[in-house]
């Protein structure tokens, strides 16, 4: 949902301030899919770059740790009853639950409990950027659809309620999925959208009128 949003906004705000500052079709449809092309690959290459060096820190932790058991077994296993302890359990009972998840599966007990990472469901680098490339292509097709289907005249105003819609459904959607109160998550994704295309109709506006 944040990467469709981010595609409404950022590409509509692109068609709406070069279609102020030009009422043929040829460039805004031009400049709108180059916008679409390159922020949808931003925003892979972006993902791929962030989940990497994520999944990279994880990996090493789970290094380590597996160091710490093989080397410290006993003060890692102390270190586990203490987790369990700060979570509400007796000392004896912390004890007794570090000592039985280790004789069943050290490395899994010591990876959930102190690192929170589960190592066969790291998340993919190459999924993650699939993900945000279609997600951001999604959304940016809505405007793109919108310059491509309308008349000059009624180019802009077109635009700006068609993704003012888009932003309604997205926000609708993301504060249902998140069980947020659904009138704040559209009140500011609306209003952002909005001031997004409002300020680059100006500036296209500004640089058209120079050009005159």
């Amino acid at each position: 949902v944040l990467g469709a949003n981010d595609g409404i906004i950022s590409i509509s705000s692109l068609a709406i301030g070069i279609a102020a500052a030009s009422s043929t079709r040829e460039p805004i449809v031009l400049a709108t899919v180059a916008g679409l092309v390159a922020g949808a690959l931003s925003m892979a290459a972006g993902e791929y770059v962030s989940v990497s060096s994520s999944r990279d820190s994880e990996k090493a932790l789970l290094k380590l740790e597996e160091y710490e058991l093989k080397h410290y077994p006993k003060e890692e296993l102390e270190e586990l009853a203490c987790i369990y302890e700060n979570k509400g359990l007796s000392r004896e009972t912390a004890l007794l639950v570090a000592k039985e998840l280790t004789e069943k599966d050290v490395m899994k007990a010591h990876f959930d409990a102190e690192l929170g990472i589960d190592p066969n469901n790291l998340t993919s680098p190459w999924r993650a950027a699939f993900a945000s490339c279609v997600a951001f292509m999604s959304g940016a097709i809505i405007p793109l659809l919108a310059v491509l289907l309308s008349p000059a005249s009624i180019r802009v105003p077109l635009v700006f309620i068609s993704v003012i819609i888009a932003l309604v459904l997205t926000g609708t959607i993301s504060a249902k999925i998140g069980k947020a109160n659904v009138l704040r998550a559209v009140t500011r994704v609306v209003i952002g959208g909005a001031l997004a295309m409002i300020i680059t109709y100006e500036i296209g506006r500004i640089f058209s009128l120079e050009l005159v």
